[in-house]
């Protein structure tokens, strides 16, 4: 199997949970906003309002195996550090006021199919 190939694997996999995710975050009453935001710093999973209108930065997870850790393990500083100045990035072109809420979620999938979503998961970090 050529690398392109592992890359588009590995990117159906990740999409599929992402899908998972957003399915789940509407259920919860959240709007999304966009998915797979990319711009020069990075790439969000998904963006969202939740009920409340607080604006939603969260990464999605997912492991097939316990090898490599929990995958909420896996939202590591530099990975935080990556979603903080692509959030910065998103107020700049949406031209969102600085004072617009914000907060950091995870949401792990598991390879049961068990969801598990942390609110609050990480600070801004610069």
């Amino acid at each position: 199997m050529g690398e392109k190939t592992i890359l588009s694997s590995r990117r159906a996999v990740g999409s599929r949970y992402e899908d998972t995710a957003a399915c789940y975050l509407k259920e919860k009453g959240y709007r999304i906003l966009a998915r797979n935001y990319r711009n020069r710093c990075g790439e969000i999973d998904i963006i969202a309002k939740d009920e409340t209108g607080v604006l939603v930065v969260i990464e999605v997870k997912y492991r097939s195996d316990d090898e490599y850790g929990d995958p909420l393990c896996a939202v590591d500083l530099r990975k935080q550090r990556r979603i903080s100045r692509t959030t910065l990035w998103y107020y700049m072109e949406k031209k969102l006021p600085e004072e617009t809420p914000c907060r950091f979620d995870v949401i792990a999938i598991h390879r049961d199919g068990r969801i598990q979503h942390i609110e609050n998961a990480f600070d801004f970090h610069s």
